[in-house]
């Protein structure tokens, strides 16, 4: 199912006394949700990504704009005759009643030519167990359940309608790291699986870029930035992307060009084709420094962390923004720990430039 939000608004009015106006939640919001794809919903607390699943589902009512699940407009039309199944990050689970009979609860409240036979309710209600893989626990309480496991029934109780789409709102941050790994794999198998159109809220970016097929980035209610999870990544078009994705998080560096050289700490660092003089925000991924012993990045090494597969090499910048700057580089290179510098080549495909003033991001060949 295709879903359009076109030119979508929500405002809400200010709560204090003295206050007037509006706060507006979501602000000309227009998309295409190609169907039977995964889309993400990306943004920190605030920005404005639950409200406009609320919208979706018809739990508020928009402002202005409009909301067509294909063809349909479902702007006015009521959450239960929406066809929408909604997971909840909280499970909104009935703790008095079983397994089986919380997806069964909405099979039974359906009424005219949408009523099931008792039969084909309990079919339904074990094809959605099934999916989810428990269909074992159907006779347990919920609080007999692990929260992986109520996450589960949630998403079956959601999908036993059948849906024509599947909105999910942060269902993964009560759960922990190996939990939350775990069922966002489960999420993702279920969605190919099924083909429904399913819109994922989080505030996590790895939850979003590892699952969904396309992420949308908010900030205050407008959307910064839409693409496939990697090209966003690669191509971040304004400073706020840059830094909301990715882990660690991207190192900001004050920067300036001058004679289409990019300059850090008065140091010449990357050649800036094309680039006007012009004080500068460099931003360098962490996977884009490069040991050299001659490199023209000079940073005080702090220490180094071993992580495995990858070391750590926490450093300091006076031109850094960050606290510390963590540089990811390949195990088996070695960084000698008594050492009071250490220095960097960079690695132009890693390093963004934006304009200090606007933060947009400006068209560079760094080489």
């Amino acid at each position: 199912m295709k879903v359009v939000l076109q030119n979508l608004t929500k405002a809400f009015p200010k709560r204090g006394k003295k206050e007037t106006g509006e706060v507006i939640a979501v602000n000309d919001f227009t998309f295409v949700i190609p169907d039977g794809k995964l889309i993400g919903l990306l943004g920190p607390s605030g920005c404005g990504k639950s409200t406009t699943l609320n919208l979706i589902s018809g739990l508020e009512t928009p402002t202005s704009g409009r909301i067509f699940f294909g063809d349909d407009d479902v702007t006015d039309l009521p959450p239960e005759n929406r066809g929408v199944g909604l997971v909840f990050q909280n499970y909104a689970l009935y703790p008095h009643l079983t397994v089986r009979q919380n997806i069964l609860f909405p099979l039974q409240n359906l009424r005219g030519d949408a009523k099931l036979s008792k039969e084909e309710m309990e079919k339904r209600a074990l094809e959605a167990a099934q999916m989810v893989q428990i269909e074992g626990l159907m006779e347990r309480k919920p609080s007999e359940m692990s929260g992986g496991q109520q996450q589960r029934v949630a998403i079956a109780r959601a999908l036993v309608k059948m849906p024509r789409v599947l909105l999910l709102d942060e269902p993964l941050s009560n759960l922990d790291a190996r939990l939350r790994l775990q069922t966002r794999e489960e999420i993702r198998r279920i969605q190919r699986q099924t083909g429904i159109t399913t819109v994922f809220v989080t505030h996590d970016q790895e939850e979003a870029m590892s699952i969904s097929d396309m992420i949308v980035v908010m900030k205050d209610g407008v959307v910064n930035q839409i693409g496939a999870p990697q090209e966003v990544y690669d191509e971040p078009v304004n400073l706020f992307v840059a830094q909301f994705l990715g882990t660690p998080p991207i190192h900001v560096f004050d920067a300036e060009v001058k004679g289409e050289l990019l300059y850090i700490g008065g140091k010449p660092v990357l050649e800036a084709h094309g680039v006007a003089d012009q004080p500068v925000s460099a931003a360098v991924r962490p996977e884009g420094f490069r040991l050299d012993p001659h490199g023209p990045l000079t940073c005080a090494l702090e220490r180094v962390e071993v992580m495995g597969r990858d070391t750590s090499v926490v450093c300091m910048h006076p031109n850094c923004r960050n606290v510390v700057i963590r540089a990811i580089i390949p195990a088996e290179e070695k960084v000698n720990e008594s050492d009071d510098e250490v220095r960097f080549s960079l690695k132009p495909a890693k390093v963004f430039l934006f304009d200090a003033k606007s933060d947009l991001r400006i068209d560079a060949k760094l080489k």
